[in-house]
């Protein structure tokens, strides 16, 4: 299902505004994001793993890890970032010789933290911390089985690609198969970023050809094998699948070989998770420059992604500065049209 044509970033909007406004509906940095929303909204069906999840293939977007960040909310929703490779994230593998000898750090530790809230009274940096430790005891054993994908079959492995000669394909595969095994583990919210193909992620300001091309060639099999994946294990319906660069591409060209930032009209895609498939919304104009005809705000499609995972935007509130904060601000329609 292609959801067409959204905007609302605006002239000049440089790529870390852009990706704000993507991933928190604010173009400036501060706000939570919207993996952050969703876990504080849902929760998470894992103990034992986070309940957002960056799979970072080597190109964080540009505003770095502020797209992941829990803004306001308690820091237990922000994202964790896990590499896709083994180990995926720093000390996931003990150090002491024992294991009772880490409990008894830990155990150290615990009594600090509540040494501290007494002290404190109620203070959600402490009990997040309190909380992250926790989660990050359970996950040294949960994150090796995650990543061991030595019981997929050679099918599984060749349909993402992990067998590629191009070694992007390989990463970006591995990432979406991990994903697939997060979405099988209860994981809430999965982000996914672009390998390096040296080049940029879809922002060819020159040799757009060469670029387009190689980012396609890394992204292209493992999305597909994806899909066809959640789909073929029943978990497409009930998972919903967003694929969005942080502009579209102007219809002229910049310089002699590439394409500047076009914020007034471009194309991102959704499928699976209660949305209908093969529909087109919304149309450019004449020339592919701007969204003419069903126009699409940022705050409409995370609107509808909470509508599609059972929760109202308009509801989704935290109290903050002193008026009840949202994903969605005080805007965003849910976009019926493309829903089944």
């Amino acid at each position: 299902m292609t959801c067409a044509s959204c905007g609302p970033w605006f002239p000049n909007f440089p790529s870390t505004n852009a990706n704000y406004f993507l991933h928190t509906g604010l173009g400036l940095s501060g706000r939570p994001s919207a993996g952050a929303w969703v876990t504080y909204g849902l929760g998470s069906e894992n103990e034992n793993l986070p309940g957002f999840v960056v799979l970072n293939g080597g190109l964080t977007p540009p505003g770095g890890l502020d797209n992941f960040s829990s803004g306001f909310l308690p820091s237990a929703y922000q994202g964790s970032v896990f590499r896709p490779e083994n180990p995926p994230v720093a000390n996931i593998n003990p150090t002491e010789a024992k294991a009772s000898l880490q409990q008894r750090k830990l155990g150290l530790l615990e009594q600090l933290d509540q040494v501290s809230l007494e002290q404190l009274g109620h203070a959600e940096p402490v009990e997040s911390a309190i909380a992250n430790y926790e989660l990050a005891f359970r996950m040294q054993s949960a994150v090796p089985e995650l990543m061991d994908i030595s019981g997929e079959t050679e099918t599984t492995r060749r349909m993402y690609g992990l067998e590629s000669e191009y070694k992007p394909t390989q990463i970006f595969g591995t990432e979406c198969l991990l994903a697939r095994r997060l979405v099988e583990r209860g994981v809430r919210f999965i982000e996914l970023t672009c390998p390096q193909v040296g080049g940029d992620r879809w922002d060819q300001h020159g040799g757009l050809k060469s670029g387009h091309t190689n980012n396609a060639r890394a992204v292209d099999q493992p999305i597909a094998a994806l899909l066809k994946d959640l789909k073929g294990r029943g978990l497409l319906d009930e998972t919903l699948v967003i694929w969005a660069g942080e502009f579209g591409r102007t219809p002229f060209s910049q310089g002699s070989d590439g394409r500047d930032h076009n914020p007034f009209g471009f194309t991102i895609w959704m499928a699976g998770g209660g949305v209908k498939g093969g529909v087109a919304y919304g149309a450019t104009d004449e020339f592919g420059y701007k969204a003419v005809e069903n126009r699409v705000e940022i705050y409409d499609l995370h609107a509808t992604m909470l509508h599609l995972l059972g929760m109202n935007h308009e509801h989704l509130t935290f109290r903050f500065g002193g008026r009840d904060m949202r994903l969605t601000d005080v805007h965003g329609q849910v976009l019926h049209e493309v829903l089944v």
